[in-house]
């Protein structure tokens, strides 16, 4: 059975593993390839341990059994991504949640986005938000399923290393 818990510092090995699988599964086709082939787990695990994070973020993992097959971020609102340390303190934002290609179809995403939902509210949240790219169809229907819809919101996504600029819109949900 799968248990959604915090993360623990032994598990940063492991999310960055799923980070990276997931990212090249989901990103084929959207993202250059030769990014997507570039991806290493440690840099991502490096990343995570020495950045810090928003006033109140969390990250939970999906484990099953012992062994991570997801997780999910969030915490208070980016304004500007590139601006780092603004935030909307009146909305949250589920900054990432990725499940394991392996795992995808299994209810591990339903988990992950339902635990993010509750502690958002429980931190008095009325609002729960994410950016999703726009050619990322799959994740989009995610989303709608579990009520988030398109809020007019849209910007571009340079990821780490390249000069690609990809469209983003944002999603919301009342809480």
């Amino acid at each position: 059975m799968t248990e959604i818990r915090p993360l623990a510092e032994s598990d940063i090995d492991a999310v960055a593993e799923v980070n990276v699988r997931t990212w090249q599964s989901a990103y084929a086709g959207i993202m250059p390839a030769e990014l997507l082939d570039a991806l290493d787990p440690a840099v991502f695990a490096r990343r995570r341990r020495t950045r810090t994070p928003p006033p109140g973020a969390e990250t939970l993992v999906a484990d099953d059994g012992g062994t991570i097959v997801g997780f999910v971020s969030f915490g208070p609102s980016r304004v500007d991504q590139a601006m780092g340390d603004a935030y909307d303190m009146s909305a949250g934002e589920l900054y990432a949640i990725y499940v394991d290609p392996d795992c995808q179809g299994s209810g591990t995403g339903r988990l992950l986005i339902t635990a993010a939902r509750q502690a958002l509210v429980k931190a008095g949240f009325p609002v729960m938000r994410l950016w999703v790219l726009e050619e990322n169809h799959p994740a989009r229907r995610f989303y709608e399923h579990f009520g988030m819809t398109p809020d007019g919101v849209r910007q571009h996504y340079t990821p780490n290393g390249s000069t690609v600029e990809l469209p983003e819109i944002r999603y919301a949900l009342r809480l």
